[in-house]
């Protein structure tokens, strides 16, 4: 796997996609138990990118009691609980963007199209849980809004490894995304 180079003109944000309570902790009602261990991981990522001035932007699920995503999965995230809180380790600071979301990609009816065009935004670095959903889906709709897609493969995390893997290939084959291993 390569590592992130810098382009002359590129701008970049990191994504942290759903680092919340009920998918990372343990026992939490839709537990991805491979996301505590891409946290260290993200920490660092978080750390570099504060350090280069590259916005960091949490892109976090925010549900109504009522939300109709509950017919498909267990009540989750709902907005105002703990569960729809970022975990401890990887709390935003004072100067990150938080966006909220309802579906699975963090562009669907949310301000994060408008936050990245604001900011010159040209490179999106792909971060959280799930890789074949909620990364997947935000992949998707950035590669449709023309940005280019970084994703440090140790820094995402599916229920499977099956699933993990294969949306990492369908990433990179379709959205042409570039699959980074990060330290």
């Amino acid at each position: 796997m390569k590592t992130l180079k810098r382009h002359d003109k590129a701008r970049y944000a990191l994504l942290i996609c759903d680092m919340l309570n009920d998918f990372v902790k343990e026992g939490a009602t839709l537990e991805v138990p491979k996301a505590r261990a891409i946290i260290s991981n993200i920490k660092r990522e978080i750390k570099k990118a504060r350090k280069n001035s590259i916005p960091v932007i949490y892109c976090c699920d925010a549900h109504k009691n009522s939300d109709t995503e509950f017919k498909l999965w267990p009540r989750h995230a709902v907005k105002g609980t703990d569960g729809a809180r970022v975990i401890e380790q990887l709390q935003p600071h004072k100067h990150d963007y938080v966006v909220y979301k309802t579906r699975y990609s963090c562009f669907y009816k949310t301000s994060l199209d408008r936050i990245l065009k604001k900011l010159g935004i040209t490179h999106v670095i792909m971060t959280g849980v799930v890789t074949n959903i909620c990364i997947l889906y935000t992949t998707s709709d950035a590669y449709m809004r023309s940005y280019y897609i970084v994703i440090p493969e140790n820094c995402v995390a599916a229920l499977t490894q099956r699933e993990h893997q294969f949306t990492l290939e369908q990433m990179k084959r379709v959205f042409h995304a570039d699959i980074i291993s990060v330290s």
